[in-house]
């Protein structure tokens, strides 16, 4: 993510620098240097398909990772809910009085494996945003008021 991208969203300048430090440091102090340049290339592609589905799944995430067989699903979780937290009330500080310091997702997850099933999955997610997309645009109508009777 870039610093230019940083202040579309709201950042100021130095708002946005001080998240990208925040970034680089928390990449090189949990990733081998040499393989830097391919983490973040795929965290820009997750930043990328995030920031399109985040305009439309208002109150949920659907995500296909893989993740390493040292690292436990619960482990990963972990830090992806707690990292991910982190970032969002640094972004967003009038999040901590709305949710609580360090509380902004539910308990628990869904974890499922894919195995030979990825394509299914991927269809299954794509499906689910689509739904997701739908009911959005269902719920925007208007509604008759029904202690008025009137629009």
């Amino acid at each position: 993510m870039t610093k230019e991208q940083l202040m579309e969203m709201g950042l100021t300048e130095e708002q946005a620098e001080k998240v990208l430090v925040i970034y680089k440091e928390d990449l090189k102090s949990f990733i081998p240097k040499a393989r830097f340049d391919e983490v973040n290339e795929a965290k820009k592609n997750l930043e990328e398909q995030l920031k399109d589905r985040d305009k439309q799944l208002k109150d949920h995430i659907h995500m296909l990772v893989s993740i390493p067989p040292k690292i436990s699903v619960s482990s990963f979780m972990g830090y992806l809910k707690g990292k991910s937290s982190l970032m969002i009330f640094n972004r967003h500080a009038n999040l901590k009085y709305k949710y609580g310091n360090r509380h902004f997702w539910c308990r628990g997850y869904y974890v499922d494996t894919v195995g030979r099933n990825r394509k299914a999955i991927e269809q299954y997610i794509r499906r689910q945003l689509q739904e997701d997309i739908a009911s959005d645009q269902i719920s925007l109508n208007e509604y008759i008021d029904p202690f008025t009777v009137s629009e």
